[in-house]
């Protein structure tokens, strides 16, 4: 069946329908991850986005589901060049085709990938439709486009109650707001007792519990949308609990402390971004999912400093606190499948909690 990806600038996309039949508008975004195409699928940084994967080839080594980031996928939509459909793979336990239909996510094949991440380059990230109805019209698809924002979706990828990753060593609270199970599992591999917060949990129930250490997960959305949470977040600031930050939850962070966010014009997602410490000069192969960066600009350095900068475009990847045991970047040290540069960072934090015990 054919299906069409429409653009608010009014590009039109000819393809084929994979996964579910069913019209959905999103924010169009590119992935430039050459695997890892499941992780992917479910970050849950993803929701209220359609993922468009550069690499021309996806689904070739099929589902593996002990493989997934989270319970189930997240972006509304997925775009590919090609889709494989008889994946190869001893792991494999289902195709990319079936796992889509399963959660009710329609995608496009078949169209010029290559072409639609240079128009979001160019253009910057739109909004977009996906819809198998040939007898659409632009004159009334535009307006609803121009009309959509991916508005509060941490509230729908949060976890609904508190759970616990049992650990004989240093008890970490972590803070949910669209987190990648294995930041919870990259602390418990280092003997950590992990606890999973709901997103909207207040800090005096956090605090009361005396944690070593406090994490801020990624996850979706415009920073600036979560208010509530970020007045939580100053709490925990003013405590002296050493805290570690993940991509949203390092621009929660700065926006908590007084600095400000902006939207990039198509951001970073993928497996292949370079970050340069500051303080060593190293660089480091990332993987990264963010539309939106902190700007360095708004910076008090009497409450923070840049730690990391992206090397390709100079945007801030990390901070570090002044006074205060505080880090945050803005990439994924959890990278999973990789690259696994920078999982020194979890060990960093675990030092930290150990000095101050």
């Amino acid at each position: 069946m054919k299906a069409f990806l429409i653009l608010e600038d009014g590009t039109v996309f000819t393809g084929t329908s994979i996964g579910s039949k069913k019209e959905i508008i999103s924010e169009i975004v590119f992935n430039t991850s050459m695997t890892g195409y499941l992780e992917v699928l479910t970050d849950p940084s993803y929701a209220g986005q359609a993922v468009c994967m550069t690499y021309p080839l996806i689904g070739n080594y099929g589902i593996c589901h002990e493989d997934q980031e989270s319970l189930r996928p997240w972006p509304d939509g997925y775009i590919v060049r090609e889709l494989s459909r008889m994946p190869s793979n001893f792991r494999s336990e289902d195709t990319i085709q079936n796992f889509l239909k399963q959660y009710d996510i329609p995608g496009i094949a078949g169209i010029d990938t290559r072409a639609l991440t240079k128009l979001l380059r160019e253009k910057g990230t739109m909004n977009g439709m996906i819809t198998t109805d040939a007898a659409y019209k632009l004159e009334e698809i535009i307006p609803r486009l121009k009309a959509y924002n991916t508005g509060k979706v941490v509230e729908r990828v949060t976890c609904e109650e508190k759970t616990v990753l049992k650990g004989e060593g240093p008890k970490v609270a972590l803070m949910d707001f669209g987190a990648k199970d294995n930041i919870a599992k990259s602390l418990n591999e280092r003997g950590c007792e992990v606890t999973v917060y709901p997103a909207f949990t207040k800090a005096e129930e956090i605090l009361k519990t005396n944690p070593d250490g406090i994490m801020l997960s990624n996850g979706p959305g415009d920073p600036k949308e979560c208010t509530s949470i970020i007045e939580e977040i100053k709490k925990l600031y003013d405590s002296e609990v050493p805290i570690f930050a993940i991509c949203l939850g390092h621009q929660l962070m700065a926006l908590a402390t007084g600095a400000d966010t902006k939207k990039m014009k198509y951001g970073h997602r993928g497996g292949n971004h370079p970050v340069k410490d500051l303080e060593t000069g190293r660089v480091y192969i990332s993987s990264q999912n963010h539309g939106y960066v902190v700007d360095t600009e708004t910076l008090n350095p009497e409450i923070a400093v840049p730690a990391f900068i992206n090397v390709n475009d100079k945007t801030n990847e990390g901070l570090k606190y002044t006074g205060k045991n505080i880090f945050t970047v803005q990439f994924h040290p959890e990278a999973c499948p990789g690259p696994q540069d920078s999982g020194y960072l979890f060990d960093r934090f675990l030092k930290m909690m150990e000095v101050t015990k």
